[in-house]
């Protein structure tokens, strides 16, 4: 063999060595890898201390791969098409019950030594709520607190400006229906949410005949729900200035909207914006009622190190941990201790009390809570879980843009989401190639 037949073949065995195939397991042993939504924990006190925290528990060294979605499906199809090896993901409750409903999740491991289990901090309301995402036919055989812990939660209602709108206007959903409110709504693009909220309000009678439940009513989706939906929602689209996702919040920080429909946190968020230039908002629940919503933390079923990710999710509801991240994203923990109980109940800054029994236990009958945040149990008790649409998507999606006034027919609507969902796996299996590869070479620098 020659000499440069001996070097060549030298250089390409130390090639290999250096592969992503030879140095994969080893790395990815000692890796989280973390998808969550923007801006939704405390990076520097929370996330970064980890890796510190890990060490002490168990002994080994771990870094973080910290990854962001925007929308829940985009990660869902990571997963589910892209087989992508996330360890642990923040999805939303109709999500969660989708993703235990194909077996896309693995259970969560609880045995942490002598570190307690701090999940089981989690408000036995919250656990409620999530075991309602198992099947009927699953619910004597399968916790959901197995497979998912709960994280924020909070609820959905008006974001109104009284100096615009007087609270007895919106006390109700019809208030939608009002004049006096023409291009000054903006409201919820997310057929979903507006759906669990409005149904409540087209069957309040139904409801307080005793004739139907809330619950049955958000969770069992048919074509005559949906088309007293529809109805009550084309009746209202003549004060509804735009559909939004994020932008509605900011516009009614800065005073040029009226009214919006609204999740709490982002409701909690315009109000303290709005306050440092002069503006006054307020929020409100419909007294028909609307859904409570949940984001939860799962270990999905092509994860690679479910010892860490479990680790993860204890840590994060250790109590100065759920604080932590409530004071940085300003939303509200599922964590019910009475360190979080401490933290709510704020008599200085705030003079209504508010009935928290149902989160925090019957101590919590009069607490100075901001109510945004922690809802009174009058408000709760007129709430549903918001659940997957299931088989009947098709249906509202139709729904949904026969209100926004798309004229794409049903059919058409059925080959156009198809093309997409095609196209949206082939750039979701190509993105985790390149992220893969961008990954391993991050990890080897």
């Amino acid at each position: 063999m020659n000499k440069q037949l001996k070097n060549l073949i030298i250089l390409v065995m130390a090639a290999l060595m250096a592969c992503p195939v030879f140095t994969q397991a080893a790395d990815r042993a000692h890796t989280l890898k973390v998808y969550n939504w923007a801006d939704y924990i405390d990076m520097d006190n929370v996330l970064n201390k980890f890796p510190e925290w890990y060490k002490e528990q168990t002994g080994e060294d771990v870094d973080i791969i910290y990854q962001t979605f925007d929308i829940n499906e985009s990660m869902l199809t990571e997963i589910e098409i892209g087989h992508e090896d996330y360890d642990v993901v923040c999805p939303s409750e109709y999500i969660i019950e989708r993703m235990l409903r194909r077996g896309l999740l693995q259970p969560i491991q609880k045995n942490f030594g002598s570190l307690p289990d701090y999940t089981k901090l989690v408000a036995p309301f919250a656990t409620r709520m999530f075991q309602q995402m198992v099947t009927e036919e699953e619910q004597d055989d399968m916790l959901a607190s197995d497979y998912t812990v709960g994280y924020m939660w909070g609820t959905t209602g008006f974001l109104y400006n009284p100096a615009f709108v007087d609270e007895a206007d919106i006390r109700s959903l019809g208030g939608l229906l009002n004049p006096k409110f023409k291009d000054k709504i903006f409201m919820k693009d997310a057929f979903r949410d507006v759906y669990s909220v409005v149904v409540l309000y087209v069957y309040r009678d139904e409801i307080a005949r005793g004739e139907v439940t809330r619950e049955d009513l958000v969770a069992n989706i048919t074509d005559e729900r949906i088309e007293r939906v529809e109805n009550f929602l084309r009746e209202a689209k003549s004060n509804i200035a735009g559909w939004e996702v994020d932008f509605g919040k900011e516009e009614m920080a800065k005073g040029k909207s009226w009214l919006n429909l609204s999740w709490s946190g982002d409701a909690q968020w315009a109000i303290d914006e709005a306050a440092e230039v002069g503006v006054t908002l307020k929020y409100i629940v419909p007294e028909e009622g609307s859904n409570v919503w949940f984001d939860g933390w799962c270990i999905p079923k092509y994860a690679q190190n479910v010892k860490a990710a479990s680790y993860f999710i204890n840590y994060l509801c250790m109590p100065q941990n759920a604080i932590l991240n409530m004071e940085e994203i300003g939303y509200v923990s599922v964590i019910a201790s009475p360190e979080i109980l401490e933290w709510a109940d704020d008599a200085e800054n705030i003079e209504q009390t508010a009935d928290l029994s149902y989160f925090f236990g019957p101590e919590a009958t009069a607490i100075h809570a901001n109510q945004v945040l922690y809802p009174d149990k009058s408000v709760i008790d007129r709430c549903a879980l918001m659940h997957d649409c299931d088989t009947k998507t098709g249906a509202m999606l139709d729904m949904w843009n026969r209100v926004k006034g798309d004229n794409l027919s049903g059919g058409l609507m059925y080959v156009v989401a198809g093309v997409i969902a095609v196209l949206i796996a082939f750039f979701v299996l190509l993105s985790v190639s390149k992220r893969r590869q961008k990954n391993l070479r991050s990890r080897r620098r």
